[in-house]
């Protein structure tokens, strides 16, 4: 049997590692102060104290996009590049400063989702210069910040003459250039598309854009489209955008996969050169150039096709996409349409398919740096996915709260019997160690205790202090113990027996393992609400998260709005009760498997307690017939010297043989009458 001094021992030891490596783990969570970032070279002076994070963006542009003056860039803001919890809720406290640390740049916000961890915020970079890095700072986190002074549209050069970001659903899209130039009508949204939400065209729809002064085209004018596709289908001649008036005709399209642009004119009619084709269901910019006598056509930034035929003279409406009368358009998705009232150059063009693309190579293009805190903190991510839990139960319906209540009642009780059982342990665990030292002593003779004195055996003889008695008495070991000594006691000293026959000894036996059995039990008390945690906890997180989903698609039904944004904070909040409901059960099922693991440890040991407890009694208390022919043993060799205790020892031979046929447990007036 270990030792229980090298068991306690061993267990105090893993509990020191587990919280040793809880405090490393704490210690080590990724934090970046400002004080940290000096070490990578000289940073701009924070540019206002009450803003209390930001974040350097460094653009660093490969030569075939650059330079560009001004850069319109695409900020991608994620959980993994940027701390929701520490803005504001709509991130009206962002501001993004020049490389001097003075000029605030414009910006505006396409898209923000601070439960989604989402945001495309759209800035106009002064210049983006060749051959050397651009950094700008971005500032976040001030609750008081004022409202912020510069217009969407001076995030775009005066050249902007329509810019669609297609974030409006059901509405017409938003003309973000502040000049008007919004379409009759909306036409199908898509939530995913190439930046935030787009919209879908099937052939026969699209969205038809008014002409007004700012979109009139004169003939020989410069004049850039560009916009973001993604074909579902091939088709011949599948009509992306065009403008006819008379014989005068724009039409941007893709051939059976092909990207093309048709010029047509009094002259004749003059298609781009074809390129290679480009796959479905995947994103590319488009992007035309009218230049005089001269139309040029780019596939990502780069050169596709060109014609020998600038802009003819247009005032007509706009079409993106077809019509159920004219059809034979454009099938597949489509984004982020620009018009431009200027030859943009290629690198501009690379640069801005590039930066929007959300590529690795947009990602090295457009670099956001960690974090820096004015009060010289760092960015915690534990802390930030810790808060953004208090986002997401923000939209928590009722009947999720009531799971969530009932997991948070059963984690309270749970851990409430799990500190008492530990503490109960540990405490059973030091009395048994001490017992233990006693009885090693005690054991050895067990007719050095006085059954005729009750204190004799509840002090193992006299040896131990009421102050150690107090402590020792907590052991389930002791216990047996003195249930065992009682019962010795009953027969020796009620009974006026010599010795315990084998009967006896069973019957002891059997009072020391209802002993074992009460033990047990008041050992294994409480555990039950640990195994009601264990099982019943995710079923009720499950229950509220089943429930929270049929709820929020029942209002998906009811209002016909089936976006990302209508649909996203209802199942997060759902599943946040499935989220309690495990972090109910999974603590309770470790918890439980140490301390059942524990207790059966304990329980082993007092089984080996009863059989050694039971072998000591045997040696030291043996039947009278056993003890008398032991004594004739020792009395052969010295038969001519008469032994004087052998009339007492003659005189109560007789008594257990008159007992040999009733027990002296079932018949005690006979074990009287024998005595």
């Amino acid at each position: 049997m270990i030792p229980y001094s090298s068991r306690l021992t061993g267990q105090r030891l893993v509990g020191a590692f587990i919280a040793t490596a809880i405090t490393l783990i704490a210690s080590t969570l990724p934090s970046r102060s400002a004080e940290a970032e000096k070490e990578d070279g000289e940073k701009a002076a924070w540019w206002d104290a009450a803003w209390q994070v930001r974040k350097q963006i460094v653009i660093t542009p490969a030569p075939d996009s650059a330079p560009v003056t001004p850069a319109v860039t695409l900020l991608r803001l994620h959980s993994g590049n940027f701390q929701f919890a520490a803005a504001r809720e709509d991130g009206s406290d962002i501001r993004i400063v020049a490389e001097d640390g003075k000029t605030v740049l414009p910006h505006h916000i396409e898209r923000y989702d601070a439960l989604m961890n989402e945001a495309f915020i759209w800035v106009q970079i002064p210049e983006v210069k060749e051959g050397a890095p651009t950094p700008v700072w971005l500032y976040y986190g001030n609750a008081e910040a004022p409202a912020y002074d510069k217009k969407p549209e001076e995030t775009f050069p005066d050249t902007a003459r329509l810019v669609y970001h297609f974030t409006e659903a059901t509405a017409p899209a938003r003309d973000w250039t502040g000049k008007g130039n919004s379409p009759e009508a909306a036409t199908t949204p898509t939530a995913g598309a190439m930046v935030g939400p787009g919209i879908v065209l099937f052939g026969t729809t699209g969205i038809s854009i008014p002409n007004t002064e700012s979109l009139a085209w004169l003939p020989g004018a410069e004049v850039t489209l560009s916009v973001w596709v993604k074909p579902s289908a091939k088709a011949p001649n599948a009509v992306l955008l065009r403008r006819e008036e008379g014989s005068n005709a724009v039409r941007l399209g893709v051939n059976d996969g092909v990207p093309y642009v048709e010029i047509a004119d009094a002259a004749g009619t003059v298609r781009t050169t074809p390129g290679e084709a480009i796959a479905e269901s995947s994103w590319r910019h488009l992007a035309v150039v009218f230049s005089a006598g001269k139309t040029d056509l780019y596939v990502d930034g780069k050169p596709h096709g060109t014609a020998a035929k600038g802009l003819p003279a247009l005032a007509s409406p706009i079409i993106v996409g077809s019509t159920p009368e004219l059809g034979g358009g454009f099938a597949g998705e489509v984004d982020e349409l620009q018009i431009h009232a200027a030859a943009l150059p290629a690198t501009a063009l690379r640069y801005a398919a590039v930066s929007q693309s959300g590529s690795a190579e947009g990602q090295k293009l457009v670099a956001l740096m960690e974090d820096e805190t004015s009060g010289g903190g760092g960015h915690n991510e534990t802390l930030e996915h810790v808060m953004l839990f208090g986002d997401i139960a923000r939209n928590m319906m009722f009947d999720g709260w009531i799971a969530i209540g009932i997991c948070v009642i059963m984690m309270f009780m749970g851990g409430f019997v799990a500190i008492k059982k530990f503490l109960y342990l540990n405490s059973i665990q030091k009395g048994t160690e001490a017992f233990m030292k006693q009885w090693s002593r005690v054991s050895s003779d067990l007719t050095a205790l006085d059954h005729q004195d009750e204190e004799s055996i509840k002090n193992m003889g006299g040896s131990v202090s009421p102050r150690m008695l107090k402590h020792i008495r907590r052991s389930p070991h002791y216990h047996l113990y003195h249930i065992g000594a009682q019962e010795i006691a009953k027969r020796i000293k009620e009974r006026h027996l010599d010795g315990l026959s084998s009967r006896s000894m069973q019957a002891i036996r059997a009072s020391l393992e209802s002993g074992l059995v009460r033990e047990n039990h008041h050992m294994n008390g409480g555990l039950i609400f640990l195994t009601i945690s264990i099982a019943g906890g995710p079923y009720v997180g499950l229950l509220g998260t089943v429930v929270g989903v049929m709820i929020t698609f029942a209002l998906i039904a009811k209002t016909g709005e089936v976006e990302v944004n209508s649909i996203a904070p209802g199942i997060a909040s759902a599943l946040l009760a499935t989220v309690f409901g495990l972090l109910v059960a999974i603590p309770a099922l470790f918890i439980y498997s140490y301390l059942s693991s524990r207790i059966k440890e304990l329980l082993s040991s007092m089984q080996m307690f009863i059989d050694e407890f039971i072998a000591k009694m045997a040696e030291c208390y043996p039947p009278s017939s056993e003890a008398e022919h032991v004594l004739e043993a020792d009395e052969e060799p010295q038969a001519a010297t008469p032994a004087p205790k052998a009339a007492p020892r003659a005189q109560s031979a007789p008594a257990p043989k008159a007992a040999e046929p009733t027990p002296p447990l079932l018949n005690p007036n006979l074990e009287g009458h024998a005595s």
